[in-house]
């Protein structure tokens, strides 16, 4: 980022090496925190909840920052300023590497890395095979993928002076800043209410209410909130305050059980591979997304079918309820994996194979 803020005319190849890099960087530390969390899951299944409401509030808390400070600090300093500042949070993240207390493996064998990532591959694809496991990926990655993404067909309706509010670009991102709120709602209503209901009965309700406040955008585009003299932002402001509300009550469930399917041993791993196959989901509804605003013909000039393209996206979102089946039923605070696969955490801790745990031991408590 500092590259980037001190070269007035850095070439395109290692403009976007350098965002890839920072890019790398923050993936790398976010799947070194997620094992530690999966880990830590597995040995203590009551905390699950607690350490990714934890992990969702802090996100929440720095999405919001960054919302409300991103727009002030590109007037004041400039953009190449904000690229500089970036770094800051990146130093951060480096001292706080450093700082951790890890255990040192003087006998580990570097030889043996490629046999490791070999054992590794071995061991995601055994856990991968049992029902109790792949059962809920399919879940996630079909309830990801059938929510579709429309949210460019909007983002043009918002700016736009003939059918839409005809808002600036900064007032619909100090909208969005407002509305990440919603999310940290959301992330301390899970903590202090939901953490303990069962994943089944708990995704059926957030579903339904996901596709059900998808609505409050058909009503928006629609125009009938000035039928009842609300304001359109106002409107609005509610709506992505309860939209960001509601997906975060949506992920907060799945990211717990995901950390629980995650086996002793290669947690960061296989909690990456989840992550992965969510990140397939997303990359799936953007391009479902656009090939139905495409296949309706709606342009950032043209939005007579965007409430066709919204009740579509509201319909699919619902869909999900028919595959609850494959969530499992059982005590969300209880370990949903299989007894052969938790039987091989004793072979696992012979190998070295070992995390810093973040949460201090209470056995003696």
């Amino acid at each position: 980022m500092l590259l980037l803020s001190f070269h007035e005319n850095l070439h395109i190849a290692f403009a976007l090496l350098s965002l890839t890099a920072g890019s790398a960087g923050a993936a790398i530390a976010d799947v070194t925190i997620d094992a530690c969390v999966a880990q830590n899951s597995n040995t203590r299944p009551s905390l699950a909840a607690d350490m990714q409401s934890l992990c969702a509030l802090s996100s929440s808390i720095g999405a919001l920052m960054g919302f409300s400070l991103s727009g002030i600090f590109v007037h004041l300093i400039g953009p190449k300023g904000v690229f500089g500042l970036l770094s800051i949070p990146a130093g951060l993240v480096f001292l706080v590497g450093i700082l951790l207390d890890e255990p040192f493996m003087p006998n580990f064998s570097y030889r043996q890395v490629n046999q490791k990532f070999v054992d590794a591959g071995k061991a995601m694809w055994r856990t991968l095979k049992f029902p109790d496991v792949w059962r809920p990926c399919v879940y996630m990655y079909l309830s990801i993928a059938l929510s579709i993404d429309i949210h460019e067909g909007l983002f043009y309706w918002y700016t736009d002076s003939k059918g839409g509010p005809s808002f600036s670009q900064e007032t619909v991102g100090f909208i969005f800043s407002i509305g990440s709120i919603g999310s940290l709602l959301g992330a301390l209503l899970y903590q202090n209410v939901l953490k303990d209901h069962p994943f089944r009965n708990l995704l059926f309700w957030i579903q339904l209410l996901f596709g059900l406040s998808g609505m409050l955008d058909l009503m928006l585009v629609l125009r009938l909130n000035l039928k009842f003299s609300i304001p359109d932002y106002f409107f609005i402001v509610i709506d992505e305050s309860v939209s960001q509300m509601i997906g975060r009550l949506k992920w907060m469930p799945l990211l717990v059980l995901s950390s629980k399917l995650c086996p002793p041993g290669i947690e960061g791993t296989f909690f990456a591979l989840l992550m992965s196959i969510d990140n397939v989901g997303l990359l799936s509804s953007q391009w479902g997304g656009g090939f139905i605003l495409h296949l309706l013909k709606v342009t950032r000039t043209r939005f007579d079918n965007l409430w066709i393209a919204i009740l579509t996206r509201n319909i699919l979102r619902v869909t999900p309820l028919c595959l609850l089946f494959l969530i499992p039923r059982g005590d969300p605070n209880a370990s949903i994996l299989p007894t052969e696969i938790l039987g091989a955490k004793e072979e696992a801790e012979n190998e070295n194979i070992e995390l810093v745990s973040l949460v201090s031991s209470v056995d003696g408590k």
